[in-house]
C-alpha cells in the first residue's frame, strides 16, 4: 500500500514539475517584435468588409487579429505587407484558423468594399479588407496611432497617400499586445505568435 502511495507522491510531484517548468519558460519568454507594456485594450471599432459586412473587433475576441493599414493603390508596402501575411499564413499551417488578418484602408475615398474585394482577390480573399466612412475611419486610425497624409501626383491616380507600415497585434483577449515594424521578418512573427496562441 505504501508503494502504491509513493508512487502517487512521485506522478503528482513529476506533474507539477513539469507545470511549473512551463510557466517558467513562458514567463523568460522574449518577443520579436515590439512589446506593449503592460497590454493595452484595443478600442473597439465597427467598420465594412470587403463583402459589405460589419466588422467589429470585439467579435474577434478567442482569436489573435494581425492588422496593417494600407491602401489598394500602395505601390510598394502593401504589396510587400499582404505577401507577408500569406508567408505567416503558411507558417502557420493549421494554426492559422486561430489568426484574423485584417487590412484597413488609409485610403476609404477610393477603398470601397468591391474595391477591396477585387483587390484581396488576387492575393488571399480570407484576408479581411476593412472601410468606412471617413468620420470612422479617422477614429479607427487616431486610436492606433496611424499616420496617413495624401501626397498629390501626376499621372490618373492623382495622389498617393504615405502611412504607417506596422503590423499591430491584438491578442485572444482584446488587448494590444505587439508591434512589428515593416520587414519583420515573417519566421520571427510567427513565433510570437504561436506564443500568443499557447498562452490563451
Amino acid at each position: 500500500m505504501k508503494k502504491f502511495l509513493w508512487v502517487g507522491i512521485g506522478i503528482v510531484l513529476g506533474m507539477l514539475l513539469t507545470v511549473g517548468l512551463w510557466f517558467a519558460s513562458e514567463a523568460r519568454y522574449a518577443y520579436n517584435g515590439v512589446l506593449i507594456d503592460p497590454p493595452a485594450r484595443a478600442e473597439d471599432f465597427e467598420l465594412t468588409d470587403q463583402s459589405n459586412q460589419t466588422f467589429r473587433l470585439s467579435e474577434q475576441k478567442g482569436k489573435v487579429v494581425l492588422i496593417f493599414f494600407g491602401y489598394t493603390n500602395c505601390p510598394d508596402v502593401c504589396p510587400i505587407t499582404l505577401n507577408e501575411f500569406m508567408d505567416i499564413k503558411e507558417l502557420l499551417g493549421t494554426r492559422a484558423s486561430q489568426v484574423e488578418f485584417v487590412m484597413v484602408t488609409v485610403d476609404p475615398e477610393r477603398d470601397t468594399a468591391d474595391q477591396l474585394r477585387s483587390y484581396l482577390e488576387r492575393s488571399d480573399p480570407d484576408i479581411t479588407g476593412l472601410t468606412g466612412n471617413m468620420r470612422e475611419m479617422e477614429r479607427v486610425w487616431k486610436s492606433f496611432g496611424v499616420f496617413r497624409e495624401k501626397q498629390e501626383v501626376a499621372g490618373s491616380l492623382g495622389y498617393l497617400v504615405d502611412h504607417s507600415a506596422r503590423i499591430y497585434v491584438i491578442d485572444t483577449n482584446g488587448d494590444w499586445r505587439l508591434n512589428y515594424p515593416f520587414g519583420m521578418e515573417s519566421s520571427q512573427i510567427v513565433q510570437d505568435l504561436l506564443h500568443l496562441i499557447r498562452e490563451s
